[in-house]
């Protein structure tokens, strides 16, 4: 919780040349990884920017200022993805008071407020840094949250809310947590085995501190004080996600420096040094969450409207715009969704025309060149959002006839923007 001072990130697209497509594949799915990134930056504590990584070591943005609350902060931006498809963030709202934010998104572009949650606690005055925490217990949602009573932004205790409904608006009564907790914030809580790890700054020393327990309510045990691990004091934000192969990685916020900071376990208790963030994000990045992530990949299959049961088809040219028409199985129409976040056939990247972001701009088949209008946004209802426009791939007049064109359009929920694999 804290400023600092702001570096630019952007993207840019390649010039494309044209490809021959391929001839058909076997058709598969697969999962990977993706690391997602919710922070606020330097620049502005009102707005949160998304980035993603596959290595959890290097990240690109995803969409900066992706979400800007309708009044109030978006500070410490946890973010949660849930089995109804849908991703959740909670945040600090305010520098004071006794509440917190969340919001959700279907393709972490678009954000809409949900709700602000009250924590109920009889004379809070801060309540900061609300951090998701799904226990493999029992399968619960909880915010772990740091409350305070004094006016002095000191004091701090961390309290518990469990989640009481499948659409993230009603939490349980705020339970503290047992043990000796004298002025702590920002506790992220992580499960290993049968024991639960807390990471939480001492608000006194200013140090990163590891406190253990055998249920999520405590008592805690501090187990690891001071300078313990070597990163010095002056960090916060501590955020936990568990890589692929097992080993732990904690991001800090090096707030009075202007740096962010990782560092790697393999059992919670011996750590690395800290590495500085790379890729231009430390010092830009302000204290956030790391969502460990899995995402489905296609090979070589039909891409179906839902409205006309018709399927994707591209062009053998570069430039020419998609269409539908009856599914065939030919090359021009089996489709990959790549880890980047691309629509592939035959080697080629379908692209919004000229990267243009406006209703009704044409979507067709180019070179691949990395450039955001070739990536897009798989959605829970089936939609497709364009990374670079932030509209939807859908289906001209909502038509169904083959060879009706496809464009980009707000995203509407219609049936003419909804797809499936088949």
């Amino acid at each position: 919780m804290r400023p600092h001072h702001l570096a630019a990130m952007t993207l840019v697209a390649a010039a494309a040349l044209v490809a021959v497509p391929a001839g058909p594949a076997a058709a598969a799915s697969s999962t990977s990884t993706q690391y997602v990134f919710t922070a606020f930056t330097n620049a502005s504590e009102s707005n949160m920017s998304v980035y993603t990584s596959t290595d959890a070591t290097t990240f690109t943005v995803l969409k900066s200022s992706a979400y800007t609350p309708p009044s109030g902060l978006v500070r410490d931006p946890s973010v949660l993805h849930a089995a109804d498809g849908y991703y959740y963030i909670a945040y600090t709202n305010n520098w004071t008071g006794s509440s917190f934010g969340v919001a959700r998104s279907k393709d972490l572009l678009s954000w809409t407020y949900l709700t602000t949650v009250d924590v109920g606690v009889s004379g809070t005055l801060e309540t900061w840094a609300p951090e998701w925490f799904v226990d493999p217990a029992d399968g619960s949602i909880n915010i772990i949250v740091s409350l305070s009573a004094s006016a002095n932004y000191d004091q701090f205790h961390p309290y518990r809310l469990k989640v009481l409904n499948s659409s993230f608006t009603s939490f349980g009564a705020a339970t503290a947590l047992g043990g000796t907790w004298a002025n702590y914030i920002d506790t992220y809580i992580v499960r290993s085995g049968s024991t639960y790890h807390a990471f939480t700054k001492n608000e006194t020393t200013k140090y990163v501190e590891h406190a253990t327990a055998t249920s999520l309510d405590g008592p805690y045990t501090f187990v690891s004080t001071g300078n313990w691990a070597g990163w010095g004091n002056y960090l916060e934000g501590q955020a936990l996600t568990q890589l692929d192969n097992g080993t732990w990685r904690i991001f800090m916020d090096a707030y009075s420096a202007g740096d962010y900071y990782y560092a790697d376990s393999t059992d919670l208790t011996t750590w690395t040094s800290k590495t500085e963030v790379g890729n231009g994000l430390s010092g830009v990045i302000r204290h956030g969450t790391v969502l460990h992530d899995t995402i489905t990949t296609t090979t070589n299959q039909a891409l179906a409207g839902t409205a006309s049961g018709r399927c994707l088809t591209a062009s053998s040219s570069n430039g020419v715009q998609a269409t539908i028409a009856d599914c065939a199985g030919s090359a021009l129409q089996l489709w990959s969704y790549t880890t980047s976040g691309q629509l592939t056939v035959g080697g080629r990247c379908l692209d919004v025309y000229g990267q243009g972001t406006a209703n009704s701009t044409a979507v067709d088949v180019w070179t691949c060149n990395g450039g955001t209008n070739q990536k897009w946004t798989r959605n829970v209802d089936g939609s497709y959002t364009g990374v670079q426009s932030g509209r939807c791939l859908d289906v001209k007049g909502a038509a169904t006839a083959s060879g009706t064109l496809v464009q980009i359009y707000d995203c509407n929920s219609g049936t003419n923007q909804a797809w499936t694999f088949q």
